[in-house]
């Protein structure tokens, strides 16, 4: 596994954030958002920010890509390549442990993740056996919805979910029906929507700002 791209907004952070990209892109995807997000001086954070492996995607013609896992069909009849789905989870805990080698606890981490970035992180967040900091959702959709009631409960689990209004490649029902999806397993996300289409707006950033520096501040 590459590397990942590693921001410190201070010394000695105090929490960590694990931002997945989506498909087709890499680690240095959000590494702009860190100063976009004006966090206040007093916040120490370690943004780490991984690279998907290379892998031939179906829905791109079988092109090899960046993928967190193959995508043969967006839609809810489509099959989920779960094999990949549950390799990436792996990958994305053992992150979460090497934050914690470094000092931060658990519950000091929150995981990000965009597009298929943000099925990896809802899935790895959500089946924690100990509970994180916090989930960030943005523009993405939970396959393997139906495993929600095995998870552990995290009712009280802070959740940001985010979706497009005018989103073309993943619809905005998508998007509502995962979220929907978290509710019935128990948990009370924000959710907002932004008039954009596959992306991340100003307005959006300000709100994950706000959200970020309101979980790092509850304690």
């Amino acid at each position: 596994m590459t590397d990942p791209v590693v921001i410190e907004t201070a010394s000695a952070p105090t929490g960590s954030i694990i931002w997945l990209h989506g498909l087709g892109a890499d680690g240095h995807d959000f590494e702009p958002i860190v100063p976009e997000l004006r966090l206040p001086d007093s916040l120490s954070l370690r943004f780490v920010f991984p690279h998907a492996p290379v892998r031939p995607v179906t829905v791109n013609g079988g092109m090899a890509m960046r993928a967190w896992f193959d995508i043969r069909d967006f839609g809810k009849a489509g099959v989920p390549d779960i094999e990949g789905i549950e390799a990436s989870c792996a990958t994305l805990d053992a992150f979460v442990e090497a934050e914690i080698e470094r000092g931060v606890p658990r519950h000091r981490i929150v995981l990000a993740g965009f597009s298929q970035g943000g099925v990896i992180a809802m899935h790895t967040a959500l089946r924690s056996h100990e509970p994180l900091a916090g989930l960030l959702a943005l523009s993405t959709w939970l396959p393997l919805s139906d495993r929600l009631a095995s998870y552990p409960d995290h009712a009280s689990l802070p959740v940001f979910m985010a979706h497009g209004q005018f989103d073309p490649m993943l619809p905005l029902p998508m998007g509502m029906a995962s979220r929907d999806a978290i509710r019935s397993a128990g948990l009370d996300p924000e959710w907002q929507e932004y008039p954009m289409a596959h992306a991340v707006c100003p307005q959006e950033i300000a709100d994950i700002s706000r959200w970020l520096q309101s979980v790092y501040n509850a304690e």
